[in-house]
């Protein structure tokens, strides 16, 4: 008897399930290795990416939406707020044999961001998936920037910490995130591809890039994005329209 996922998934929906299988060995390997665990969650952002474009290419399944957030909750909840807690707590030299003040603040902040990230997610899942934005940062963007700065070379384990804590807010705010046109989504796509292969190179400038794009858009894309997107979109239809 074939299982009961045969003919109602589709090849998106492949993707995006190995999405949430890199979430978990992002976990893993973060106890070994920090900053190959940084790039396999910027990997499984790519998955992200991906998984949407198969979906309006090849048609999307009923079960696509729920797997997507399901799988998020791996690679963009758990793993980067587990490879937070391994940073600050290695930074600040903190061992689990003891319960410490800075250990449990440490462990409620991650898990904030963990409650947060779900938050998240059913709300976007729920009330923002056929429109044009989102409200709150999303948490793609989240993992993206942490996954960045850890490959940039930022492991201030305040920082760290502060960046993690405020995400925490920043995920479940009424803040307006508009879509990026695909220009712009492509040009961030092949900056997150070299991040993730070529890391070290030139003195980190591909995770250095990741970073500044990702937070360029997390402070100004609600304010100065939609404008530009605006006019973006009415001069592809004028050359359409003229062609």
């Amino acid at each position: 008897m074939l299982p009961r996922f045969v003919g109602r998934l589709g090849i998106a929906d492949a993707v995006t399930v190995a999405n949430a299988a890199l979430g978990f060995v992002a976990v893993v390997v973060a106890m070994v290795d920090i900053d190959l665990a940084a790039r396999l969650i910027l990997l499984a952002a790519v998955a992200d990416g991906l998984d949407g474009l198969l979906a309006r290419r090849y048609g999307g399944t009923d079960a696509g939406p729920y797997l997507d957030s399901l799988a998020d909750v791996a690679s963009f909840a758990v793993a980067p707020a587990v490879l937070a807690f391994l940073v600050v707590t290695d930074g600040l030299t903190i061992t689990l044999e003891t319960v410490t003040l800075e250990l449990v603040l440490v462990a409620i902040v991650c898990a904030m961001f963990v409650a947060a990230a779900v938050v998240r997610l059913g709300m976007y899942t729920a009330y923002d998936i056929s429109g044009n934005y989102t409200e709150g940062v999303q948490t793609t963007l989240a993992a993206t920037i942490l996954g960045a700065a850890i490959l940039a070379g930022v492991t201030d384990p305040w920082l760290i910490l502060a960046i993690t804590g405020a995400f925490c807010y920043l995920m479940v705010s009424r803040i307006r995130y508009p879509d990026l046109l695909a220009r712009d989504a492509g040009i961030m796509g092949v900056v997150h591809v070299l991040a993730i292969l070529i890391p070290n190179v030139a003195g980190r400038t591909f995770p250095y890039a990741l970073l500044t794009l990702g937070i360029a858009y997390m402070a100004f894309g609600p304010w100065l994005y939609w404008r530009s997107a605006e006019e973006s979109q009415a001069a592809e239809t004028d050359a359409h329209g003229n062609a």
